[in-house]
Order: structure tokens, then sequence, then C-alpha cells
């Protein structure tokens, strides 16, 4: 194995954290779905998606690196939402959490020496930037429109935040 028990832990911990912030989208999508907003819907979707390619990434690495993927319970998923402002609020607080746990990692990675999983977890590290950047124009955006949440779906037709294939290694 490649990895230490610690970091195998950690990557283990961090594949249940990825497939349940795809089940919370996929509850947030599902709210703005039965509200009639499907640019919103449409970006909670694909923000599922994506988190599910990461798990995935995730337990991949894992087993190329030897270990053996334990995937954690997975906790009930949010879904007594107050309103856009507060899906999107929720939303930017959990990528900032993930960011904690993918710097973690890296720390495990870099007091292990381990310059394989560094290199690994630097793709992470640059798309959180991209996930916390994308998640508080969500929020400002929701913020501006104000009561009148069809501006922010209008801003989502016309400005996808989130393009098909982000998040993708090419």
């Amino acid at each position: 194995m490649i990895i230490s028990k610690e970091l195998e832990n950690a990557i283990n911990a961090q594949v249940g954290a990825e497939f349940a912030a795809s089940l919370q989208y996929v509850s947030i999508a599902a709210y703005f779905d039965a509200d009639d907003l499907p640019q919103l819907a449409a970006f909670f979707y694909r923000q599922a998606e994506e988190e599910k390619e990461h798990a995935m990434k995730f337990a991949l690495f894992v087993v190329e690196a030897g270990g053996e993927v334990r995937i954690p319970a997975i906790e009930k998923t949010f879904y007594e939402f107050t309103g856009p402002e507060h899906c999107a609020q929720l939303a930017l607080d959990w990528e900032t959490d993930v960011t904690k746990m993918i710097n973690n990692l890296m720390d495990i990675a870099v007091n292990d020496k381990d310059y394989i999983s560094q290199d690994f977890l630097r793709w992470f590290v640059a798309e959180q930037l991209e996930e916390i950047s994308t998640m508080g124009t969500l929020v400002k955006t929701i913020q501006r429109a104000g009561d009148n949440i069809l501006l922010a779906e209008d801003f989502l037709a016309r400005n996808p935040i989130v393009e098909e294939g982000h998040g993708s290694e090419e």
C-alpha cells in the first residue's frame, strides 16, 4: 500500500462526505424543482453529479494506492429549507467544510512525505476554490434578487456559473 493507514481512513471519510454532499444537492435541487425553478434545480442537479464524481475519484485512488475502500454511513439529508438563500448559504457552508477536509488530507500527505497523494490532492485543492467561489456568487445573486427569485433564475439562464463538464479532468 502506497498511502498511510491514516490517509486511507481520511480519504474513506472524504468519500462518504462527497456522497453525502451529492445527496444533499439532490435534496436542494428537488426543492427548487418542486417550486418550478428549473435553472436553480438544474444547477444543483449538476452539483450533485459533480460531488458523486469526486467521491468516485477518491474511491478509485484508494484502490489504486492498494488500500481498502470503506464508505462510512451517510447521514440523512437536510430538507427543511426556509427559502432559496437558505439553500445557497447551506451549500456555501458545506463547500467550506469540504475545503477544510481536503486541506486536512493534504496535511496528512505532506506529513507522510507522500508525493503521489499530494499530486492527486492538488486537483481537489484547486477545485475547492472554484466551488466556494461559485457558491458565493450564487448566494450574492439570490440576495440581490430579493423577493423576486425569478431574477436569480434569469441570471443563471444567461450566465451559467457551473457549466457542463465542470470538475471533470480532461
